[in-house]
């Protein structure tokens, strides 16, 4: 078979250099331990058919030309030997043909008439065009092997992840847990409590690296996985061509951090379900899917376009069982993991929102409370160094004891630096550089509507 395609043994020195010492490879070093991720030697390896990687190797050729085999092989992420054993394939169906050889010595290949009209009909069912698909199978197998709870975390890794923010010790000792449990979570209170701030600093917490598919393979259908908006790719070997490794993962994945996903007001109950796009024909994960092995973030519970007990039935599920059911376009079902550290947070009491039999399933409700003065202290430095201005302790005292406690306005967050920021709005206007109280009470009376009383007659 070799004979037929190879020219100068370029082929073979392709095949053997990508896939030396596959055995012995190992695995890729993550923190707290490491993933099986040896690379597939052979098609059955990759859990795929000759003639489904045919296909995907026609509509890369289809969409690109006239393509050599080391850059079909950096394409679709498969050994070097089952791409030519593939185009092997394509040539005894008629559907390519050797179109010269590269700088390399690499034999180029492009698609006959009839591998162009093979391709297209491939395209009409599955327009996905990218790296080779992991099976359903392997990525659940994945996902499990690379959970939160697998790798561990400590109070010690908590308390130090947020070091340079002001939360009390003992709200992190409830969140560290929470988020360790693989249980929901359900932060709550006023707002301006800081919710959605620590909701987004969670992020510090999802510790080590995971493998990401670039997509997943369901009935012949590739659900494409892999989102450059939530997983941030990591490069292991920097400065070294992935196809010519002879160690590290599988290529069909990603090397990323653990992902986030936050959505708001703007979820809907579709964006739940695997996304079909009509004009590419390409199915895409949903924002749960995306989130495995990470955090999902719902903000501003209440606020969305359904009830909140439709998305809290959606949820009952998968929170109870771990997993998650789907359809493709076809109406075909599938079950994919749920391993998600799944948060939700709103300004609205819990029980406006779900009964108490919904909100057991929930194992951890977090309140958020307004500052103490010491706390409020804390942060209003921080933002004046953020900000480049000098914190002078008079003006934060004034602050407490003139405006907020005459107002009876509650001490949260989110007031030093929205009060900063409108004051140095004002002293810019003014052409002036130091804070003054002057600034700091018309940032008051900005701020806060029909405010009135406190000060108002010396910012005049």
């Amino acid at each position: 078979m070799n004979n037929n395609i190879q020219s100068s043994g370029a082929v073979a020195d392709l095949a053997q250099v990508t896939e030396s010492s596959l055995p012995n490879s190992p695995d890729v070093a993550v923190s707290g331990g490491s993933i099986p991720a040896l690379r597939p030697r052979t098609l059955e390896e990759c859990g795929l058919t000759e003639t489904y990687a045919a296909d995907l190797v026609s509509k890369h050729l289809f969409e690109r030309g006239v393509l050599d085999l080391e850059q079909i092989t950096r394409y679709t992420a498969l050994p070097g030997s089952q791409v030519e054993r593939v185009f092997y394939f394509l040539r005894e169906e008629g559907r390519a043909e050797i179109r010269g050889t590269a700088a390399n010595g690499l034999l180029r290949f492009a698609l006959t008439d009839r591998g162009r009209a093979a391709a297209q009909e491939a395209l009409s069912r599955d327009g996905y065009i990218g790296p080779a698909p992991v099976p359903l199978e392997q990525y659940t197998g994945m996902v499990a092997r690379q959970t939160l709870q697998s790798r561990g975390l400590s109070g010690a890794e908590v308390h130090a992840a947020f070091q340079d923010i002001v939360v009390r010790p003992d709200v992190l000792d409830r969140l560290g847990p929470a988020m360790h449990s693989g249980r929901a979570l359900f932060i709550y209170g006023d707002s301006g409590t800081g919710k959605t701030y620590i909701a987004r600093k969670l992020s510090r917490l999802m510790l080590g690296e995971v493998l990401i598919p670039y997509a997943v393979l369901v009935a012949d259908k590739a659900v494409r996985l892999y989102d450059p908006e939530v997983h941030e790719k990591l490069d292991p070997h920097p400065g070294e061509q992935a196809v010519f490794l002879d160690r590290g993962h599988d290529p069909r994945y990603a090397l990323c951090k653990r992902p986030v996903v936050m959505v708001g007001g703007e979820l809907t109950m579709d964006m739940l379900e695997v996304q079909f796009d009509a004009a590419t024909r390409i199915h895409h994960a949903p924002a749960q899917m995306r989130a495995n092995n990470g955090m999902l973030v719902i903000d501003d519970l209440g606020r969305q376009r359904m009830r909140p007990d439709e998305l809290f039935n959606r949820w009952i599920v998968p929170m109870e069982e771990g997993q998650d059911f789907l359809s493709l376009s076809t109406g075909q079902h599938f079950q994919v993991p749920f391993k998600v550290a799944l948060l939700f947070s709103s300004n609205l009491h819990p029980l406006e929102l779900a009964d108490e039999a919904f909100l057991r399933r929930i194992g951890y409700k977090i309140r958020f409370e307004p500052l103490t003065p010491e706390e409020y202290r804390a942060i209003w430095h921080q933002e004046c160094q953020r900000q480049g201005i000098t914190a002078d302790p008079a003006h934060v005292a004034f602050m407490l004891e003139q405006m907020h406690g005459p107002s009876g306005v509650p001490l949260l967050p989110c007031h030093p630096r929205d009060l900063i920021g409108l004051a140095t709005d004002y002293l810019r206007y003014r052409g002036e550089a130091e804070l003054t109280r002057k600034a700091l009470i018309r940032a008051w009376q900005n701020y806060f509507v029909e405010s009135g009383g406190a000060g108002e007659e010396s910012a005049s």
